[in-house]
């Protein structure tokens, strides 16, 4: 049992150091994606609510395509597929631009995209939970648009979407790993890398199942602190 301890050591003696460096991009990979599929899953359910075609038909068809999609299939069609479209039309201009994307870039917007998708459909919810009285109280009273988006819708659909957007985050956290398939150094490819040198899979995945789950259960507690914040004044019954 020492000997298996001892490989988690710091130094060249041990994997300690990697694992936590592979810990810090999945932190950074989904802190990274998680604002960006918030906005975008917002402005997804607001288009879908509109009744301009021009904003409703591609926000559905976008929400329905990401949906649908495995997230592996996304990440492999934005890993491979973005550079490809990219130096195409680059070089109609410069025939010889060479494109590559980088494995963190093409895993913020394939999980961002599918992500926003799922975060559309809580805020759609949430948005019809919000009374239109008030937004036409409001607006009788002369407010701005944007101020009653502000003052007024965003903290109610908060409290109503936080539920399912805390859902999407524990989701979020765990299909990081998926991104070791592209060779980003999250959590899992610097598991598979230590368990490949030192042949002691069930330990390194053993620790990596106990990183992940610590992670989740702080992110747990963290989501319901806020639930309790945005929850002040309204009955819980």
């Amino acid at each position: 049992m020492d000997e298996l301890i001892g490989l988690l050591a710091w130094g060249p003696d041990g994997w300690g150091d990697e694992i936590v460096e592979g810990l810090e991009m999945t932190l950074l990979l989904a802190f990274t994606t998680a604002p960006v599929a918030l906005v975008c899953g917002f402005f997804l359910a607001l288009g879908r609510r509109s009744d301009n075609p021009l904003a409703k038909i591609p926000s559905t068809v976008f929400t329905t395509v990401f949906k649908g999609l495995p997230e592996l299939i996304t990440l492999f069609m934005v890993f491979y597929g973005t550079p490809l479209l990219i130096q195409w039309v680059a070089q109609l201009f410069d025939p010889s631009a060479r494109i590559e994307m980088s494995p963190f870039l093409a895993g913020v917007i394939a999980l961002g995209a599918v992500s926003a998708s799922f975060a559309s459909e809580v805020f759609m919810s949430a948005l019809a939970g919000v009374s239109k009285g008030q937004v036409e109280a409001a607006n009788a009273l002369g407010m701005r648009r944007i101020a009653v988006m502000w003052k007024i819708v965003i903290p109610q659909v908060m409290r109503l979407a936080l539920p399912g957007l805390g859902n999407l985050w524990l989701v979020l956290l765990k299909d990081t790993a998926l991104v070791s398939v592209i060779a980003l150094a999250d959590l899992l490819r610097m598991t598979q890398i230590a368990v490949g040198a030192t042949r002691e899979p069930f330990f390194f995945f053993a620790v990596a199942m106990v990183i992940y789950f610590t992670v989740s259960m702080i992110s747990s507690w963290v989501l319901w602190l806020l639930e309790r914040r945005y929850g002040r004044g309204y009955a819980t019954s």
